[in-house]
């Protein structure tokens, strides 16, 4: 697969797509925590509102993790933490020189459901690993939903991104792994990929 011409702009998912994620490691992390029923209030579909509420800093993590001590009682912010983060795995050092070469020919942007608890881990993480800031040395700018207030798959988030850097939708061009967000960017005109599983960013810039 490549990427058509006509195609000025993209923008990139972070978790799935960039960064390697599972879910099923923070699923198995709140069973051992006694939430032995985790994928039934978040998963990579659907969320409930407290998941939501976090993602668009409607709460804080210290009331996130008060929420998410109902489910499971007593358990320590560390614990709540470590187990949150364990989806989050690593960033392989060719897609970040990818990145590098794609910023060269079109204009690339960031746009993320996160949150302020995998914020912090993964920039952490990545300022260790690369000794660089990836978001902002990489992206032109990028967009997460708990600092905008907004998150995929609503249009608000994706209409914000295209008006603040005047993109034309029909050069633009939005990848993610989530098939509920590359919806959203359809029924908005923006050209879509959803990148399926075992797929890589790698395998679409030949």
């Amino acid at each position: 697969m490549s990427i058509p011409s006509h195609i000025k702009n993209i923008i990139f998912d972070f978790g799935g797509v960039i960064l390697n994620i599972d879910y099923k490691l923070t699923e198995n992390a709140f069973a051992k925590l006694g939430l032995v029923d985790f994928s039934t209030i978040y998963s990579q579909t659907t969320q409930k509102d407290l998941f939501d509420k976090l993602e668009t800093g409607r709460i804080s993590p210290s009331e996130f993790r008060e929420d998410i001590r109902k489910f499971i009682g007593v358990a320590s912010d560390e614990e709540i933490d470590n187990a949150w983060n364990a989806m989050l795995l690593d960033l392989p050092e060719e897609r970040v020189s990818l990145l590098d070469e794609v910023r060269k020919t079109h204009r690339i942007f960031l746009l993320s459901n996160t949150n302020e608890i995998h914020y912090t881990a993964f920039s952490a993480y990545m300022q260790d690993k690369f000794k660089r800031n990836i978001f902002s040395d990489v992206f032109e700018k990028a967009y997460v939903s708990h600092k905008v207030k907004m998150r995929k798959p609503d249009a608000a988030i994706f209409e914000f991104v295209l008006s603040e850097n005047k993109l034309k939708k029909e050069e633009t061009l939005f990848i993610d792994d989530s098939i509920q967000h590359i919806e959203g960017a359809n029924k908005l005109g923006i050209n879509t990929i959803l990148l399926k599983k075992g797929e890589t960013i790698l395998s679409l810039f030949q």
